[in-house]
């Protein structure tokens, strides 16, 4: 079944999918939706989804980018090294993500201009500020270089708080957050052996963000923990 809607949601996005983003962010939330029944997830939503501005958002692995692409017609910005994976990083590029070098300090202020030619266009542009996956027990240290795309674009800000629920013998850190030193193709074994779980995703207020990109910075981390706190109740 897995296989079936890779191929299929690849033939009908290689047909249908125009150079324009607006497709390609269609098709993504098509595609989120239908792996996501495929794993029997269930999402739930907490405050207003956003159609706009730059979504700043805690980081457990892949799956997060199914919930968030299943809710909001949204583009993603990933490590360039997603654009290599098998199978996914296709999928990457057919969903219009951009691919940013984190690693290539020098190059950030043209990888901001494109991120701010994203947000001008007016879809919703997720960040993963930490830099990188974790375990989900707690958020990473934010990295505030990218964040200035909002402000060179005048766009607003939104914090994002993802969380997972599974029933045992199934575990958060194991089975649904990708981090550390795992290997893809046992956890997505793992992960498609789990019966069901529930995603929670928790959006806060749109915001003017601070024109001190720092400042931003903790001030965007503090919100995520925040939310994340909310939902974890």
């Amino acid at each position: 079944m897995f296989a079936w809607i890779v191929v299929s949601g690849l033939v009908v996005g290689l047909l249908s999918v125009g150079r324009d983003r607006a497709s390609r962010v269609a098709w993504m939330q098509w595609m989120s939706r239908r792996f996501l029944r495929l794993m029997g997830c269930r999402v739930q939503v907490s405050g207003e989804i956003p159609r706009a501005g730059l979504v700043v958002a805690n980081h457990l692995g892949y799956v997060d980018i199914l919930v968030l692409g299943s809710v909001c017609p949204c583009v993603f910005v990933a490590k360039s090294d997603v654009e290599r994976w098998p199978v996914f990083g296709l999928l990457a590029q057919m969903a219009g993500t951009v691919f940013v070098k984190r690693k290539v300090p020098l190059d950030s202020r043209r990888q901001v201009g494109i991120l701010a030619d994203v947000l001008r266009e007016g879809h919703p542009l997720v960040l993963f500020p930490e830099g990188t996956s974790s375990g989900g027990a707690e958020v990473l240290p934010f990295r505030s270089s990218l964040l200035e795309a909002a402000s060179a674009s005048g766009s607003e800000t939104v914090a994002a708080a993802l969380h997972y629920r599974v029933s045992a013998p199934a575990l958060v850190e194991r089975d649904i957050a990708f981090w550390a030193d795992m290997k893809m193709p046992q956890h997505l074994w793992n992960l498609l052996g789990i019966a069901s779980f529930e995603a929670v995703v928790a959006f806060g207020a749109p915001r003017v963000p601070e024109p001190n990109r720092k400042a931003e910075c903790q001030l965007l981390q503090r919100e995520v923990e925040s939310l994340l706190a909310s939902v974890r109740k």
